[in-house]
């Protein structure tokens, strides 16, 4: 596909010329690009017409200036959050001194897809479409992902499309891209983020690696973006490497597991250190319902911890797994014998044990005879769901049910956190653990002597 025929570079701004430091003090900063070349060049007739009625004026002629590139603010999103950033079009790689460097290598991971987006945004790389980073990749949102894609060139938003294949939002994975192209009007609106995994259960909010004015970013956001989210696509990189050290039980060698049960699975790089994404939610809350939670202190939540570690290391060595295939990480198998209920379950004698091999718990009842603690995104403003009609229901039986004025019901509300906070309070506590949210110690507390 042909470059965007609105393509346009800010103008050099490392010229020491007087000409051009002249006019760098003198005229104004423009957002469509600069005035066509070197200051020299343009009468100070010119110039004045220029400034005056926003026409460029070249050698040959005069044509009409080049529409702002800014999209029109959208109601509901917040100006730094709604970027509407040109960028350039399909361009090679700059090496030293402008010339193109020599082609990547296309294939790559998940990790290491996110792993550069992370380079780019701990530079606070400026976003600037006319130039160039040090690893020769243009700075702006297509060039970004082109970086972080390890592509052999700058792609611009389209053209990146011929690089993937459309996935759907419930299939989303680190690394995959949300991408919206307008060809009727390319400069305005047209945006590409890299997805980092979701924030919670809800798919409501993602991790987006984009880089946007003033600079790359990582940030919650609603999906699919700020503005125009009903246009942006799905797509996941067609050259991805299998993921390694991959066995057939946890995560030791071996073949990839892909078998219809293991399909779900969402990838190593959505487990460990630094992970944050809803899948390491769901993962807490299968291992809770298996009888890990005693190694939960707080949650489960999105962002990988210890206790994620530990629990599930134990209930893979519940399966009787050793060695690489019980490190604490979910490989493919692990993954398919929680999602699809095989296995054994565990039983955690503390929260520092590995556990041993226990019977299914009849009911969803863990081991220690309370309820598993459902996670902390089933209490919450706009929550609905049966554990908080449970959860108000046992504060009604303890004594704790003075702040309803109807229900309880399945819908959280002010009621329900003031009579946990008022039963969070009866245990002595304080400040951030009298909050009215319950987590696993003021779940556990409440149903301790449930029948």
């Amino acid at each position: 596909m042909t470059a965007p025929a609105f393509e346009e570079f800010d103008p050099e701004s490392d010229c020491d010329c007087p000409g051009c430091t002249h006019w760098r003090r003198v005229l104004p900063h423009s957002r469509t690009g600069g005035f066509g070349g070197h200051p020299a060049a343009l009468s100070p007739m010119a110039l004045a017409l220029a400034a005056a009625t926003g026409t460029v004026l070249g050698a040959a002629g005069a044509t009409p200036a080049v529409a702002a590139a800014h999209a029109p603010q959208r109601p509901g999103a917040p100006a730094a959050d709604d970027p509407g950033t040109p960028q350039g079009g399909t361009t090679p790689l700059h090496g030293p001194g402008g010339v193109p460097a020599r082609i990547k290598a296309p294939q790559t991971t998940r990790a290491e897809i996110i792993n550069r987006a992370r380079e780019w945004v701990a530079a606070q790389v400026p976003y600037n479409m006319g130039a160039y980073w040090s690893d020769g990749y243009r700075q702006d949102c297509s060039g970004f992902v082109s970086m972080a894609w390890n592509l052999g060139g700058n792609e611009w938003t389209g053209s990146l499309d011929k690089y993937g294949v459309r996935v759907a939002q419930g299939d989303l994975q680190p690394g995959d891209i949300l991408l919206f192209h307008n060809p009727s009007d390319p400069e305005k609106g047209s945006h590409v983020v890299i997805f980092g995994g979701w924030t919670d259960y809800t798919q409501s909010h993602y991790i987006a690696y984009e880089l946007t004015r003033p600079h790359a970013r990582r940030q919650a956001t609603p999906y699919a973006y700020w503005s125009n989210s009903d246009r942006y696509l799905a797509y996941r990189y067609k050259g991805l490497k299998p993921e390694p050290g991959k066995g057939s039980t946890g995560t030791g060698t071996g073949t990839p597991v892909t078998s219809p049960a293991a399909a779900g699975y969402p990838g190593a790089a959505a487990f460990g250190p630094g992970a944050n994404n809803a899948y390491v939610t769901r993962l807490g809350r299968m291992l809770v319902a298996r009888g890990a939670g005693s190694f939960y202190t707080s949650g489960p939540g999105p962002r990988w911890s210890d206790a994620d570690r530990r629990a599930t290391r134990a209930f893979q060595q519940a399966q009787g797994w050793t060695g690489a295939d019980a490190d604490g990480l979910p490989g493919p198998t692990t993954w398919s014998y929680l999602v699809n209920g095989k296995g054994r379950d565990v039983r955690a004698a503390s929260a520092g044990s590995p556990g041993t091999p226990a019977k299914p718990p009849a009911g969803g009842v863990a081991p220690h005879g309370v309820p598993g603690y459902p996670g902390r995104a089933m209490f919450r403003p706009g929550a609905d769901n049966d554990h908080v009609t449970r959860l108000g229901r046992q504060l009604v039986k303890k004594g704790f049910g003075t702040h309803y004025t109807r229900g309880p019901g399945s819908r959280w509300g002010e009621g329900d956190r003031r009579n946990v906070e008022a039963f969070q309070r009866a245990q002595g506590w304080r400040g951030g653990a009298a909050d009215g949210y319950p987590g696993p110690e003021t779940w556990r507390r409440l149903f301790a002597d449930a029948p």
